[in-house]
């Protein structure tokens, strides 16, 4: 452990997930107190209850997409430790799979909610306080889907483009405050999320869908939750420090075609 974040307050939305477990182990690795963020209580639990050994974990119940819960966390989290450093704002969702003919307004909503609201919610509510402290990380969760386009995925890759938005804004922004904002764009990933999206295309055989996915990635293999963390590790820690407005691919080369 070099500790790269000892002293830092870190939050990461999403928290109870493949990959925001995996950043929050990596945070608490290095020094940090992390504050996780789910609105899944059991899942959050359970993820506190793995992370407990490592470091210091702060559990809180929040939908990102209320505006009142979102408050209510970063309140929570500055009252007890006084500060935010760092924010991964890395909550989201797939939604459906299909044509955008075959998509309804009903699934445009619900994805918009969370991948854009859910990040938009998030920035508006952690900046002031970076802003006031004159210094601050944060790293939105986007995808390669939001640099490129991506066929049956045109509401999921919308949502993310939506995010690059909202990252190179902020970074503006907040940059005259000392606060960095930076967007990481993953290739798929070996995750649950992925499980699910292969068994919803074929049901049948999703390991097809594995290899199908996997042909289109020159390195011909989903990214891991480890490899992805270590990116969002530099960006949250001073190896960084004039790093902001970027978006990081990583994704085996899939969006050099």
């Amino acid at each position: 452990m070099s500790e790269k974040l000892l002293g830092k307050v870190a939050v990461i939305t999403g928290a109870a997930g493949d990959l925001g477990k995996a950043v929050a182990e990596a945070f608490l690795r290095e020094g940090a107190k992390v504050a996780l963020v789910d609105r899944d209580q059991r899942a959050l639990l359970k993820c506190e209850e793995a992370l407990a050994h490592i470091g210091e974990v702060f559990g809180v119940v929040a939908d990102v997409t209320s505006e009142l819960e979102v408050s209510s966390y970063v309140d929570q989290v500055v009252k007890k430790w006084g500060k935010i450093d760092v924010f991964v704002n890395n909550a989201g969702i797939l939604g459906k799979v299909a044509p955008l003919v075959e998509q309804t307004v009903e699934d445009f909503d619900a994805i918009l909610n969370v991948n854009v609201k859910g990040v938009f919610l998030g920035l508006k509510k952690v900046m002031p306080v970076m802003i006031q402290q004159k210094s601050g990380s944060i790293i939105n969760t986007s995808s390669v889907s939001g640099l490129m386009g991506s066929s049956g995925n045109s509401l999921y890759a919308a949502t993310k483009h939506a995010v690059v938005g909202l990252t190179k804004t902020a970074a503006l922004e907040a940059g005259y405050h000392s606060v960095r904002v930076n967007s990481i764009h993953p290739a798929p990933l070996d995750s649950t999320m992925m499980r699910k999206n292969e068994e919803s295309i074929n049901s049948d055989n999703p390991s097809e869908v594995r290899k199908v996915i996997s042909s289109r990635i020159p390195l011909g293999r989903y990214g891991a939750m480890s490899e992805v963390a270590k990116l969002i590790l530099f960006l949250a820690s001073d190896d960084s420090l004039f790093i902001t407005g970027s978006q990081y691919r990583i994704d085996g080369g899939m969006g050099a075609r």
